[in-house]
């Protein structure tokens, strides 16, 4: 196929939908109800996973993910693609996601992209080309890492890239290498590599699950709790023969449950830090989607916004709300 036969064909394909807000704001459920409501205006939907952990299979309780039963029937992508021992890369990831997002339209359906890891988001939405890398360079970093610890290389970004810092935060240690990698290559701050949010890499239509932080926090302190009575240590204990990897020891929930496990934590602190650390990834997630200057903001409790949601896509609607 030709270029131009190529661009008239994706220019009639069904937008981009995207949908994005801090963990527990109900991002699934507003994904689900659009999705069918689209099905109901006679073109199909198909949701595409944009949580790194939920790339992980067996990796269910501490993720929130949704189980098949509860999908309605809605195909789901990129969920269950990786092995625990694997590590998570955006750059693979926003290859992933772009070719299902174009199979999917392919099929006259409508993809929904929906997740809270920012810069996974970002990477697929966004025209953004990832920073070179270099493995002597990072494997000095991890080294780095794993003598001094995550406090020292964080200072360091902080003092190079005050904005990166910030984004990325003080516990993410693989990210904080991968920005001072960045720095030490290119010899300029990591925030020039982030997508740029004003430019789209297709026609999209983002919406944003907002909830007031006073709202929030008790939703999370209960998720966090659930998580531990309906299994999260079984499911650690199940993975751990087989290993796990750096990336998903470190996730949030899974890296108290084995401290847990090893006894280093009692099950109340485990489960405190966990809530303090996802009500400050949650934080994170809000200050990094409310760049998203075309993002059309939802309550989270609005009885009608899949309904808002609905029309937007539609092409009823072209304005932008506020969180």
């Amino acid at each position: 196929m030709n270029p131009t036969a190529t661009d008239a064909k994706l220019a009639t394909s069904p937008e981009l939908v995207v949908v994005v807000g801090a963990t527990g704001t109900g991002k699934s459920e507003l994904s689900l109800n659009l999705a069918e409501a689209l099905a109901q205006q006679g073109t199909p939907a198909e949701i595409i996973n944009a949580d790194a952990m939920q790339l992980y299979r067996g990796m269910d309780i501490g993720t929130a993910k949704l189980p098949p039963d509860e999908r309605r029937e809605i195909p789901h992508h990129l969920l269950d693609v990786l092995d625990p021992l694997d590590d998570a890369s955006v750059a693979q990831y926003q290859v992933d996601a772009r070719r299902v997002i174009r199979q999917v339209q392919a099929r006259g359906h409508v993809p929904i992209l929906v997740g809270g890891s920012g810069l996974y988001v970002s990477s697929v939405i966004h025209d953004f080309q990832f920073p070179a890398r270099d493995p002597a360079v990072r494997a000095k970093l991890e080294a780095e890492l794993d003598a001094q610890g995550i406090g020292i290389l964080f200072r360091r970004l902080q003092a190079l890239d005050a904005d990166a810092a910030l984004s990325i935060g003080a516990s993410n240690g693989r990210r904080i290498v991968r920005a001072l990698e960045v720095i030490e290559i290119t010899g300029e701050p990591f925030g020039a590599g982030l997508p740029e949010e004003k430019k789209l890499w297709t026609p999209a239509r983002i919406f944003g699950v907002a909830a007031p932080r006073d709202e929030l926090v008790p939703r999370l302190n209960a998720r966090v709790q659930h998580m531990w009575n309906v299994g999260l240590l079984d499911e650690v204990r199940a993975l751990r023969p087989r290993g796990l990897g750096v990336t998903a020891a470190r996730a949030i929930g899974y890296a108290q449950a084995i401290e847990q496990l090893d006894g280093a934590l009692t099950e109340a602190e485990a489960i405190e830090n966990t809530a303090a650390l996802t009500r400050r990834y949650a934080r994170r997630q809000v200050g990094w989607f409310k760049r998203y200057d075309q993002c059309h903001w939802l309550q989270y409790d609005d009885p009608e916004r899949a309904t808002r949601a609905l029309s937007i896509v539609m092409g009823e609607n072209g304005t932008h709300g506020n969180a």
